[in-house]
Formats: structure tokens, sequence, C-alpha cells
């Protein structure tokens, strides 16, 4: 293991680490490509070669949800314990050991999908490994940037974080088609053997997913990467606190501090009623648009790739807009909730659109708007919260943000039996609406980038 960064309790220069910001940003844009290729890879092989026949429905269905809770329950329950040692240990090491990490699963991945018929079991140990080794290093990589880059450019940064996942839904799918093809155009076209030899190019897209890892550790061993230095922890220190102290500590700040914990219960709340897109887009194809694709000689995959598309770029819009503009440099709540209002028009719109081109465009404009309240969202609470308490605060705030998510998806596909998944995706859009509008009226919210103390009581940790 390389030695540890030097620890620094204030950001490097502006310029000096503005370009270590896009240094890293560039690897993680990266691994965030080869994992999005893996990802769809991982869909394909489950649905093509290992549950390929109509009487394994059930089946597929149990593999496909039992990997993905496996990697959503790993990363809700590592949270506390992965922000806690962010604000402990050198994050840069941490990072480095995270990436190598995933390199080694992505390695296993490639052995596992190579073997005849692994038991679906250790595809769920694979996806909870990815889970928990994600959130270790979200941790890190989270609490990091904002020791690098300045208060003024930190919604520019938080934009170009915001296009990596965007540009991922719209590069990966048509990538990893292109890999998992490979293997029939070399046995056509007397290609290599050992490409030839492979039933589809599954494996080569795990085996990219690792390389990117592998160059993205190589590119975090050589930056410096400053780690807040923490009095508490300090040789000498009397009652330092234990790890499970600290795991404690982001709980009572966001507690103690009224104005981020409304927001943090307005996201929670805007989770709730976006999350089951996944579950209403493809019912909303297929039963309400099915009239007009077929007008216009679609098919229904044609049309749910449309939706998709159409969320991807208007993310990668956003996230442009926003890294190009720089975002609010005060009253940023505005950038939050302004955008947020404006996003749950568009979902309220996309249930009544009645056309596959109309309900597209509102879903793009739905996309272009989440960057940017998502941009200003996080460089509210990188200004709010010290560097030394990142960590152990924005695993917490993970926790509290996202444990409507599967509340929210469960009850869609509850709603969307009984009723039309346009009348879902309309009075859930005109919700999202209310309860942003209603921030912008609340006293407590516009408080929310006042100095730490000034609206809550100080938290001592």
């Amino acid at each position: 293991m390389p030695p540890a960064s030097p620890v620094s309790p204030a950001p490097l220069d502006p310029n000096g680490g503005w370009r270590t910001f896009l240094w890293l940003w560039s690897s993680q844009a990266l691994s965030v490509l080869g994992s999005g290729l893996s990802g769809f890879a991982f869909n394909i092989y489950l649905t093509q070669t290992r549950f390929p026949l109509e009487s394994q429905k059930p089946e597929l269905a149990a593999a496909l949800s039992l990997t993905a809770l496996g990697w959503a329950l790993a990363a809700i329950v590592g949270a506390p314990l992965a922000g806690a040692l962010a604000d402990r240990l050198d994050r840069r090491r941490m990072m480095l050991t995270c990436d190598l990490l995933n390199a080694l699963l992505s390695a296993g991945a490639v052995a596992l999908v190579l073997s005849s018929s692994p038991p679906i079991w250790l595809f769920v140990l694979f996806t909870a490994a990815l889970g928990l080794v994600g959130t270790f290093h979200g941790s890190a990589f989270d609490t990091s940037y904002s020791s690098l880059v300045s208060r003024e450019r930190l919604p520019r940064a938080n934009g170009m974080m915001q296009t990596l996942w965007s540009l991922s839904g719209l590069l990966s799918p048509a990538l990893a088609a292109l890999l998992i093809g490979l293997p029939a155009l070399a046995r056509s076209g007397n290609g290599p053997n050992w490409l030839a030899g492979l039933q589809d190019g599954v494996p080569l897209a795990f085996a990219l997913d690792g390389l990117s890892f592998a160059v993205a550790a190589l590119v975090v061993w050589r930056l410096r990467i400053p780690s807040p230095v923490r009095v508490d922890l300090a040789e000498g220190a009397a009652n330092k606190p234990s790890l499970w102290a600290d795991m404690r500590v982001g709980w009572t700040f966001i507690l103690a501090r009224r104005p981020l914990l409304h927001l943090l219960l307005t996201f929670a709340s805007v989770n709730l009623l976006t999350s089951g897109v996944g579950v209403l887009h493809p019912l909303l194809v297929k039963f309400t648009l099915a009239p007009d694709l077929a007008a216009r000689g679609l098919t229904v995959e044609t049309g749910l790739a449309t939706l998709w598309t159409a969320m991807s770029a208007g993310g990668l819009a956003g996230g442009l807009l926003i890294s190009a503009w720089g975002g609010l440099k005060w009253r940023r709540v505005l950038g939050v909730l302004v955008p947020m209002v404006l996003a749950g028009a568009a979902q309220a719109l996309s249930g009544i659109a009645g056309t596959v081109v109309f309900t597209a465009a509102a879903i793009a404009f739905f996309g272009i708007m989440t960057p940017i309240m998502n941009a200003h969202s996080q460089s509210i609470w990188q200004a709010q919260v010290p560097s030394e308490l990142q960590g152990r605060v924005f695993s917490v705030r993970r926790l509290i943000a996202q444990f409507t998510v599967p509340v929210g998806t469960a009850i869609s596909g509850v709603l969307a039996a009984r009723y039309a998944p346009g009348s879902v995706l309309l009075w859930a859009g005109l919700a999202m609406t209310a309860v942003s509008a209603l921030q912008l009226l609340n006293p407590v919210m516009r408080r929310v980038e006042d100095p730490l103390g000034a609206s809550g009581s100080a938290v001592r940790v």
C-alpha cells in the first residue's frame, strides 16, 4: 500500500486543487462507464444466457430482484461504517483500496460468467460486495473533492459529477451491445480463436470494467488528496471517540440543524414520489402509448428505449449546463427548489402527454432539472458540513434521503396494478410540485445556508 497523503485542514490552492479534481473526475468517469458496461452486460447474461426460456420467467425475476436487493442492502447497511471510516482514515488510500477491490471483483465476475451455471447465490454475494465496496468508495470520494474545490466552484464540480451517470446511461447500452456481439462477429469473420470461442462478450464487459478500476487506482495513486485533521483523534488526546460513537455523530449533527433536516426530508419525499418511474415507464409504454407507437410503426422496445434515452440525454444536458454555468453563488436553496417544482410538473405532464414524442420531451425536461437541483443540494451540504465531519454526516444523509426509494417503488407497483400508469405519474408529479412549492414558503428552509450554528444548536463531537 502506498503511503498516506499528507493531512491538511484546508483545501489545496484553487488552481492546484481544481486540477486534482479534474484528474479525479476523469478517473471516476472511466470507472462509471465501465460499471455501466458490466451492469448492462450482467442483465443480458441473466436474461439471454442464464434464463433464456419463457418458462424460466419466475427464476429470472427472482435473480434480478435478489441481485439488486443484495447490492442495495449492502450499500445501506455499510453506509454508517463507511462514513465513520472516511473521517478517520486517509481518504486517498481508502479510494485506492476500493478501486483495487473492485478490479478484483470484476475479475471474479469474469470467472463466474465463464463457468457453467454458477449458483445464483454467488451472484447475490457478488453484487452485495459491489454495493459494500461502492459505499466505502463513495464516502471517501464525496468527501474528498470538497477539500479540493473552492466553495464558489462547488456547484460546477457537482454538475460535472452529475454528468457522469447520464453519460454512462447514454453510452453504456450501445457499447455493451457491441462488446456482447463481438464473439459472433469473430466466428463469422475468422476472428481470433480466443474471441470466437466465447459464447458472447459478457466476460469482455466485466474485464473492461476491471481495467477501468485499475486505471482509476493508478490515477488516485498519483494524486495528492488532503484528509482533514481530527484533533479528537490526535495522539495524546483525551477521551478519543470510539468507532461506534463516530457512527452516531451524523445523526446528532443533522437532528441539531433543522434547515438541513428539512432539506433532507424534502428529498426523501421527492424520492418517494419519483422512484417508481422504473416500474411506471414500461407500463406507460406498453398500455398507454401503444396506439401512438403502432401508428408510427414503432415497437414497445423502441418506445421504452426512447424514454430512457430522453432521460439520460436530459440529465447530460442539465449536468453540462450546471457545469458551464457554475450554479448560484448564494441562495442556492432556490437552485434546489425551483428545479424541483419544474421537475414535478414535467413528471405530471409525462403521465398525460399521450404521445411518445411529448412524453419523451417531458421526461427529458425532468432529466435536465435533476442534476441542477442535485448539484445545488450537494453544494449546500459541502459548504455547511465541516470537512472532518462529512463522511459521517453524508452517510446518514444518504440513508435518510434514500430509504423511501424501495417504498416508493413498491407503492407504484401496487397503484399501477389498479390504476392507469399515466394517472399515477400525474398525481405523483402534482404532489412533488406541491411539496416543493410549499418549501419555498418554509422559513426554516430559507435559513439552510446560514453559518453553522446560526439556525441550530452547535454539535459537540
